[in-house]
């Protein structure tokens, strides 16, 4: 027998084929979302509720004729989902603004979005119960949980000692160690990337250096550089001891910092200049 013969009806079944199955799977899908659904009612989770019959599977399950006697169920629970979304967001933004203020902490809610001094915020995501805080993800929508992960990061971010003179100092030096080392002249921009790695081996002790186990690295987070920024902006110290003013323009490799007027903006490159009296 001819092979190509029988792959020519191979081929033939396969076409015929192909459609049932999609129609198959297509079925299956939508008859897995409304288990979903009627799940979710019975335990009330007009959260997923919600989800679930604003989403594309809801429409094409109203469209599929057999499944076109859903759709009156649909628009009711639907409504429902959404008058209880709305309800449990006003009672969400009253505890966790409340529980803040217990905590000492002033949040600023514009709701999915919050935040709290520079450099912290967040954003909550109902319908995946999570809730961003600077890009870190906790699995809750708590407001417990959540006053207690600001709380961590304020105290992290802020509560620790801060000598405003000092640190714009070192950061001064550090910047001068570069521009010597490139054979810059002083005043010259360099890239923000590079004074980043820079001030952060000038943290390091002698120690590090003479055995580099990461247990004796002291690490200083993206976060931190932006806050300690902003930090020294609003001392208003006047520049460093010597009168240089630190200056922070855009390039082409830039980092998410806090700049002067304390809003996030791309900076890309750092230098200091004579502070003008005049």
């Amino acid at each position: 027998m001819d092979n190509s013969f029988l792959q020519e009806n191979q081929d033939n079944l396969k076409e015929i084929l192909r459609p049932f199955q999609q129609e198959l799977k297509q079925g299956q899908r939508l008859a897995d979302f409304i288990k979903k659904c009627i799940r979710s009612a019975e335990r009330d989770d007009f959260l997923q509720l919600d989800e679930l019959l604003n989403s594309k599977l809801a429409k094409d399950a109203e469209q599929e004729e057999k499944l076109s006697p859903c759709k009156p169920f649909f628009t009711e629970l639907r409504e429902y989902s959404r008058e209880q979304v709305e309800k449990y967001r006003l009672k969400f933004i009253e505890d966790l603004t409340q529980l803040g203020e217990e905590a000492g902490l002033t949040i600023a809610i514009d709701f999915p979005r919050l935040t709290l001094l520079k450099g912290i915020y967040g954003e909550i995501d109902f319908a995946a119960r999570t809730t961003t805080i600077n890009k870190k993800v906790l699995k809750s929508i708590d407001p417990r949980r959540i006053v207690t992960a600001l709380t961590r990061l304020k105290k992290q971010l802020y509560d620790r000692p801060f000598d405003p003179q000092a640190y714009i100092d070192g950061f001064y030096e550090t910047y001068l160690n570069i521009c010597k080392k490139d054979n810059l002249t002083a005043g010259t921009p360099v890239p923000i990337y590079q004074f980043y790695l820079e001030y952060v081996i000038s943290l390091q002790s002698v120690a590090f250096f003479s055995n580099m186990d990461k247990s004796k690295f002291r690490g200083y987070s993206l976060e931190q550089f932006g806050v300690d920024i902003w930090r020294y902006c609003e001392a208003g110290i006047g520049g460093t001891t010597n009168g240089m003013q630190l200056k922070l323009g855009s390039g082409r490799k830039s980092l998410w910092l806090i700049d002067r007027t304390g809003e996030r903006r791309q900076i890309g490159v750092i230098s200091f200049l004579k502070e003008d009296n005049s």
